[in-house]
């Protein structure tokens, strides 16, 4: 019991700082879940499976607002969704032991995309049209990252969009949470079929989903009360630190290596949270013409 009251507590700060930041759900999300000792395939096919209803109703709402560039929505969505599918087979048939270290990777490299993201002076882009050239590749990537890492549909693709200027931020954003819908719906195909129903924990599915509807309303007010830019910075230095513990104790590195990439990252933490403060004195200055 206490362990689903647990995997209720993750879906709490999940999606606390996924509806503050529009992104990491599924990062973070999958990577507490890693640490309540569900293995790589359980964590991501719970994570995909709430993430059903949740991008619906996002995806929804987005659309009613007119927050969805439709011409790149197919074009990631589409490559996206079969990106996803081959992602979960893939990790549904992988050896736990290979598993681990693989999703651990791919979460600290997200952590480090949510990261570079908020370190940036300019944190979202300006209107721009969507190239469809890359938009392909880079909705099979992502649809493929965020099956076998747990998440990272938001990191990649909306970081991405905003990143290059493709598109303006409330359609990155709103086009990114339209098509995960897709891309979740894929993902827990792939779950289904390569784990099988029975191999689903469906309790923690329930107990995620509790967790994240709770927190929706908390979210709602944070995004109006705490700075982005230093919430995303202290999101990309947790992801990094727990999933960097991870692939220490994975690769069973020696003690004076694991001293050292805990210090590296703690020197991260603590640089780019003063340079965070540093920008977000720029940030609250008045635009000039």
């Amino acid at each position: 019991m206490w362990v689903l009251l647990l995997v209720s507590v993750a879906g709490f700060l999940a999606q606390l700082v996924d509806g503050a930041m529009g992104m990491a759900f599924g990062v973070t999300s999958t990577t507490l879940l890693l640490l309540l000792a569900y293995n790589p395939a359980a964590a991501s096919a719970i994570v995909h499976l709430v993430e059903i209803v949740t991008s619906s109703i996002s995806g929804a709402a987005h659309i009613r607002f007119k927050n969805v560039d439709w011409h790149a929505l197919v074009k990631v969505a589409v490559p996206g969704g079969i990106g996803a599918f081959v992602g979960a087979m893939l990790l549904s048939n992988i050896d736990l032991s290979a598993s681990r270290p693989w999703t651990a990777s791919v979460l600290f490299i997200l952590g480090a995309l949510v990261l570079y993201r908020f370190t940036r002076p300019i944190i979202l882009g300006k209107k721009r049209r969507a190239r469809a050239r890359w938009l392909a590749p880079l909705g099979l990537a992502g649809g493929f990252i965020d099956a076998t890492g747990g998440g990272g549909w938001g990191p990649v693709v909306t970081t991405s969009l905003t990143a290059s200027n493709a598109l303006e931020p409330r359609k990155a954003i709103g086009t990114t949470n339209t098509a995960e819908f897709v891309i979740a719906v894929a993902a827990s195909i792939g779950f289904l079929i390569g784990l099988g129903a029975e191999q689903i924990p469906w309790d923690a599915v329930i107990a995620l989903g509790i967790g994240g509807a709770l927190a929706a309303p908390i979210a709602a007010w944070l995004v109006s009360k705490a700075p982005q830019r230093i919430l995303g910075i202290l999101v990309g230095n947790l992801i990094i630190f727990l999933n960097a513990r991870q692939l220490i104790i994975s690769f069973e590195l020696p003690e004076v290596a694991a001293i050292s990439g805990f210090s590296a990252v703690a020197a991260l933490f603590v640089g780019t949270l003063i340079y965070g403060f540093k920008l977000l004195k720029t940030d609250r200055l008045p635009k000039t013409d």
